[in-house]
């Protein structure tokens, strides 16, 4: 069997096609979300409450949501459907430029403050949680679960640091476009569990 063109990558390599590789799926989820923008979320938010079984969202799970940026497939209508079977929600906290995501409790009602990048994000008044299932977004992803986001290593951190203490299950979302052969990948990446796209879930073959 040919080896993984990432095994035969140097990390200098990696990084580079990553880069290029950024701009030209950012591109691609902008035609995207200009042509199925509004269906995707709805699209997103049925294959999700069909698999919550599957991934193993049940009443009392805390699920980790985003505030979307620009082109992002929007999950808050999601959540808001999962808070209502009874699972909690949370928005990432960035407390610094290279640590890890903070997760705060949020519902649809809470007073937000504003975050970096345009995002929103819950004040010190709302509790911190820990997440049992963090929904990510991504500019692009392949079966394995290699994920490319938009470069600052704020996902693979957070992952790093969750699953170091307790499993953590990440769920890759994105639109079917998004989803590509091979993602370069570096060692210290982290993998999401699940894919989500408008077209439906599947699990990452790891």
């Amino acid at each position: 069997m040919r080896p993984s063109l990432n095994a035969e990558r140097s990390s200098e390599e990696v990084s580079n096609a990553k880069r290029k590789l950024r701009r030209r799926m950012r591109a691609l989820r902008l035609v995207a979300d200009q042509k199925h923008g509004p269906d995707a979320v709805l699209a997103v938010l049925h294959h999700c409450l069909a698999g919550l079984d599957r991934i193993g969202i049940r009443p009392g799970t805390v699920v980790a949501g985003y505030w979307p940026i620009v082109t992002e497939i929007d999950v808050r209508p999601l959540l808001a459907r999962l808070i209502a079977a009874g699972a909690s929600a949370a928005l990432p906290v960035l407390s610094a430029p290279d640590a890890p995501l903070l997760f705060r409790r949020w519902s649809i009602a809470d007073d937000l403050e504003d975050g970096p990048r345009g995002t929103r994000q819950p004040g010190p008044s709302a509790p911190l949680v820990i997440p049992d299932v963090v929904l990510v977004p991504l500019l692009a992803v392949d079966a394995r679960g290699c994920r490319l986001g938009q470069g600052g290593g704020h996902y693979d951190r957070t992952l790093a640091a969750l699953r170091a203490d307790r499993p953590t299950v990440a769920v890759g979302v994105g639109y079917a476009i998004q989803q590509i052969d091979e993602v370069p990948a570096a060692a210290d990446d982290q993998r999401v569990d699940w894919i989500l796209t408008d077209a439906g879930l599947t699990r990452a073959t790891g």
